[in-house]
């Protein structure tokens, strides 16, 4: 079982920062309030389904799943983390030594090499503690926006909905954002969000699209926000 976030990362989490404004009509914004209403009643906490029990095999876990299921990440880091689970073990292991442990996951070798990079820089030049603010993470090999807006939100350290390809999904389906790309996604999602459940907004919609609003047939008779989706007639004769 992981520990609270506070106690992994020796923080007391920041109070979620002021997001940009956007105008919606007062029927929208009842819409929007009562979308993530319900994602809290059916589940209030949600978490990340990646298994860590530090910020360091956190960085690690949501590095190895670019592209790849969380179901075999976890697969390989329950190994992995057995025999390395800090920057000091991860280095002695070696490149050649990490790869049996990923090959199962898609870009295994250039996700082997920037996993042992990252354990170095966060050896040399931070002590060996994972820095937990967005601009040294995003320093490190192998670490983008993404993944650090996971690591960041996953250990309430900030505020942010990282967009993968189920939160675009969803958000599109649901006429949250009408954003081109995974960037101007989460600049809607974070101006419509209410403030209340910003930090939690990521998990619900990345669940939501993995098992519900998925890509090829959607779910919309089992799913708990259907009469408030735009999208819904277009798949509900399927």
């Amino acid at each position: 079982m992981k520990a609270p976030a506070s106690q992994i990362t020796g923080k007391t989490a920041k109070k979620p920062a002021r997001k940009p404004k956007k105008r919606v009509s007062p029927a929208e914004r009842a819409r929007i309030d009562e979308i993530f209403t319900r994602f809290e009643r059916f589940e209030d906490n949600p978490k990340t389904e990646l298994r860590f029990h530090s910020p360091y095999t956190l960085l690690v876990a949501v590095a190895l799943s670019a592209q790849a299921t969380d179901v075999s990440v976890n697969k390989a880091t329950d190994k992995l983390f057995a025999v390395a689970d800090t920057p000091e073990k991860m280095l002695a292991l070696g490149e050649e030594g990490l790869t049996p442990y990923i090959a199962s996951i898609g870009l295994y070798r250039t996700k082997a090499k920037n996993v042992i990079a990252l354990s170095r820089i966060i050896l040399e030049q931070h002590g060996g503690q994972t820095p937990l603010n967005r601009q040294a993470l995003q320093a490190l090999p192998g670490v983008g926006r993404k993944t650090a807006s996971v690591v960041l939100n996953e250990l309430g350290i900030e505020p942010a909905i990282a967009v993968d390809t189920h939160v675009f999904r969803v958000a599109h389906r649901l006429k949250l954002s009408k954003g081109k790309t995974p960037d101007q996604v989460e600049q809607d999602l974070f101006a419509i969000v209410p403030e209340p459940w910003l930090t939690r907004a990521h998990h619900w919609l990345i669940l939501h699209g993995r098992y519900v609003c998925i890509a090829r047939k959607p779910r919309c008779r089992n799913c708990i926000i259907d009469d408030l989706c735009p999208s819904r007639e277009l798949f509900i004769g399927g």
